[in-house]
């Protein structure tokens, strides 16, 4: 007989996680199930990586209300669960009086949403905060509240203090049938077993709409829709100082440019339906519309310097709204969570928590639940702190990674953590490792040696990432062998 759980929630995704991380304060037994190999592993760590101001989505909407919402929470939220995460404020560009008589609409609706401090600039007033912008720029709405921050992280802190507060984790689990049981409750089958919940939490992303029809007849539609990015070098970073939007049309919120909490420059994404929302490959023809568009707001970005290209999947629906309700009897959506999801999650788990509520879930808070969280960054200490720490635990003096500074220490941290990482990077999501300019081609081996190391793994079974992205095919020599 399988375990019933007070709360099976279906996703650890950022909306997943912020929810577990939310019912982990309470007296209730919660499971999380994920059908990939770590969290964060769809939209959550293949995004632009802000913290919308709260502009964008129309008033009276569940999106203006969250974004905005999520966006205040962020700032103590990452403090307290160390994330890395800065208020760096994002400006909207516009290049014709057509486009200038959108910023008034976006400036009106981003009041009317509650943002705070919005205004709209002169051109040379962008271009004495920006000088790398176009000159043909003519105004821009700027918004001092948006940020920047590392999603992936964001994600991982919620849940890892979640696990420490108790919150059951299942990885490789993917959901392939809901049953509902004769005591209400519901009977989960996965790849990893069946489990039965007396409330169960969609937060299943781009497959949201899979896991509703599961119990509920359909009522909205998931239309997947990809973005395309460059990762530039740190050599890039100085093209822009706040978040550069330009303005949005029928496809999205367009090109943007933006510094990341890494000090590279992050340039993208175009938007394109695709059928697939596992499918997260760049085009030709992608890339080339980004470079084309960025061109526009920031003339002169030297490509040559791209270190990395990447490609996320937006959890898009037919209805430009979250599709956050109760969908059966004791059955939460948290579905089709699009751009601004990540600013709005932690408001989104509150909502939860809400629905949850009105479904007769009422648990009691426990006493003192885990809220914070504390990491070691070696490259972001002084020289004091680094040797009172090497003079501790003498793994943090070996640096693995050259280009980002990552020790040893910091990696053992990660492989021990309480989501221990299985591939390379889920090494890199939670230490930094591999994320500079030779992107893991030194770090990446001996990455490979701590981790059979320290979790007594056959080298031919580490992957790169996710399934099926194993880095060694066989043995070619021994230590010893002679030529």
């Amino acid at each position: 007989m399988t375990n019933m759980f007070d709360v099976c929630i279906i996703g650890c995704g950022v909306i997943g996680a912020a929810a577990a991380f939310e019912l982990s304060k309470y007296q209730a037994s919660v499971l999380v199930l994920e059908k990939e190999n770590d969290v964060a592993m769809g939209s959550s760590r293949a995004n632009s990586a802000i913290i919308h101001a709260g502009y964008d989505p129309l008033p009276g909407t569940l999106m203006a209300r969250l974004n905005v919402e999520g966006n205040a929470m962020a700032e103590d939220l990452c403090r307290d669960l160390d994330v890395p995460f800065k208020r760096i404020g994002s400006l909207v560009l516009a290049f014709s009086d057509a486009e200038k008589a959108t910023l008034e609409t976006l400036l009106d609706r981003g009041q009317r949403n509650g943002v705070p401090g919005l205004k709209i600039l002169s051109a040379e007033e962008v271009l004495q905060m920006e000088p790398q912008v176009s000159p043909k720029v003519v105004a821009a709405l700027y918004a001092p509240s948006a940020g920047i921050i590392t999603p992936w992280e964001y994600t991982l802190a919620f849940a890892e203090t979640a696990v420490l507060n108790g919150v059951e984790l299942v990885r490789n689990a993917k959901v392939t049938a809901i049953q509902k049981g004769a005591d209400g409750g519901y009977r989960i089958t996965t790849t990893a077993g069946e489990f039965e919940a007396r409330y169960v939490i969609n937060a299943a992303g781009v497959h949201s709409g899979e896991i509703h029809e599961m119990v509920a007849p359909k009522t909205f539609t998931v239309k997947p829709n990809r973005g395309e990015y460059y990762v530039m070098d740190k050599a890039e970073c100085f093209r822009a100082n706040h978040v550069l939007f330009q303005c949005p049309n029928e496809d999205g919120k367009g090109v943007l440019v933006t510094p990341t909490m890494d000090h590279n420059l992050l340039v993208g994404p175009n938007a394109v339906g695709v059928e697939d929302g596992d499918r997260v490959n760049n085009t030709a023809e992608g890339m080339a519309f980004v470079r084309g568009k960025a061109e526009l707001s920031v003339p002169g970005i030297n490509y040559r310097n791209a270190i990395r290209n990447f490609a996320g999947i937006r959890a898009n629906t037919d209805r430009d709204e979250f599709q956050i309700s109760i969908a059966a009897e004791r059955f939460i959506d948290l579905a089709g969570i699009k751009s601004p999801g990540l600013s709005s999650a932690p408001a989104i788990a509150l909502e939860a928590m809400k629905l949850l509520s009105q479904c007769g879930f009422r648990p009691e808070k426990k006493a003192h639940p885990i809220t914070t969280r504390k990491k070691v960054r070696f490259r972001y200490m002084n020289d004091q702190e680094r040797r009172e720490l090497i003079l501790r635990q003498p793994q943090y003096g070996r640096v693995i990674c050259r280009c980002e500074t990552v020790t040893e220490g910091e990696i053992l941290d990660a492989i021990h953590s309480p989501i221990p990482p299985c591939s390379v990077d889920g090494v890199k999501r939670r230490a930094g490792s591999g994320m500079g300019r030779c992107q893991g081609g030194f770090c990446g081996p001996r990455i490979v040696d701590i981790l059979c190391r320290e979790l007594h793994l056959d080298p031919l079974s580490v992957t790169q990432d996710g399934a099926g992205s194993r880095l060694l095919l066989k043995e070619t020599k021994q230590v010893g062998d002679e030529f």
